[in-house]
């Protein structure tokens, strides 16, 4: 089942309205007659997912009214969520960026998670634009995967976590690059250096991905465009360190975790075959996911970085296809514009 939020009609809330998509994402089917939101669906899943289920049975086979879903109509699926927490699944990135700062990886690193508390209240949209006041800062994308969980309990391990999982989808993680090491040396984490979150125009349940999701993880192929080239192309299931179940325990070990809570893996990170860092698309390699990884490799082979931060009138697009070729989430995409 895939779900999605469109803008609420006149009058009724902030949040949008809850529609059903077909698997093919041609198509929707209104849901805010059974549950208003997608937030008031995870707040009562047990009750509204057969609900759900049975709406998006009838759309696929077109036993119901249905209208022509466009991506660029859709908000972010939950455009305020109870809590947005971004891991560290990709420890290679990690790696790479803490290296670019001239930080050096601890060995814990490998075996607990790093996690940020992100802002959630303002949630975007997969064609909303990404506003920048100042190119100075330094802005970048982070293409990742998420997942949207239910109601978690305090001190659940990672198998039991995986049972919690709602929803999944991509995310562009914006980060402002040049303001982050100022902020971290201040010993208290990002603020300013994160700003709004851009999500899929479609969330999917696990079943709805098959083969795909398997061990907490999403495997698929990550494509990520700049400026309609070829940035970035990892694979998303390989060198994830840490699975999703291994994710929300991390963040449940002392705290219990609220339906409707997305939780990130970190930007999606690949190293090449023969263990180096990873070429460009443009060189053979799987490219990157974020421009401070190909930065970084710039800064190792060379000296110096020469790719640019995002700019503005840039766009970046970010979306995972089928083994058939076939959009799963539908793809985000961003332009940078002046704030």
């Amino acid at each position: 089942m895939k779900l999605a939020t469109l803008p609420a009609r006149e009058g009724h809330g902030r949040d949008g309205r809850l529609v059903v998509v077909s698997h093919d994402l041609a198509w929707y089917a209104d849901a805010d007659h059974l549950v208003p939101t997608l937030q008031a669906a995870l707040d009562d899943w047990d009750r509204y997912e057969p609900l759900l289920r049975a709406l998006a049975t009838d759309l696929e086979h077109g036993a119901i009214p249905r209208e022509r879903f466009h991506e660029r109509h859709a908000l972010a699926p939950l455009p305020r969520a109870y809590q947005w927490a971004d891991g560290s699944a990709y420890v290679n990135h990690v790696e790479l960026v803490r290296k670019a700062r001239g930080a050096e990886l601890p060995e814990s690193f490998w075996h607990d998670p790093l996690m940020y508390q992100g802002g959630s209240d303002d949630l975007r949209g997969a064609r909303a634009p990404v506003t920048l006041v100042d190119e100075a800062w330094g802005c970048d994308m982070e293409a990742e995967i998420c997942v949207v969980t239910g109601d978690v309990p305090q001190g659940v391990s990672p198998a039991e976590a995986l049972a919690h999982v709602r929803l999944i989808g991509l995310v562009n993680d914006v980060s402002l690059r040049n303001l982050i090491p100022d902020e971290l040396a201040k010993g208290f984490g990002f603020v300013q250096s994160k700003p709004a979150t851009h999500f899929s125009p479609v969330f999917a349940t696990p079943d709805a991905l098959g083969a795909a999701w398997d061990g907490g993880r999403l495997h698929g192929v990550l494509a990520v465009d700049l400026n309609g080239q070829p940035f970035g192309r990892a694979e998303a299931g390989e060198e994830c360190t840490f699975d999703f179940g291994t994710l929300i325990a991390h963040l449940a070990k002392t705290r219990r975790i609220g339906a409707g809570s997305i939780i990130g893996s970190g930007t999606v990170s690949n190293r090449d075959p023969d263990g180096s860092p990873g070429r460009p698309v443009s060189a053979g390699g799987r490219g990157y996911s974020c421009i401070a990884e190909q930065r970084m490799i710039e800064t190792i082979a060379t000296g110096a970085a020469s790719t640019p931060f995002l700019r503005h009138g840039d766009v970046v697009r970010i979306e995972m296809k089928d083994a058939r070729g076939h959009t799963i989430f539908g793809a985000i995409e961003n332009e940078i514009v002046p704030g």
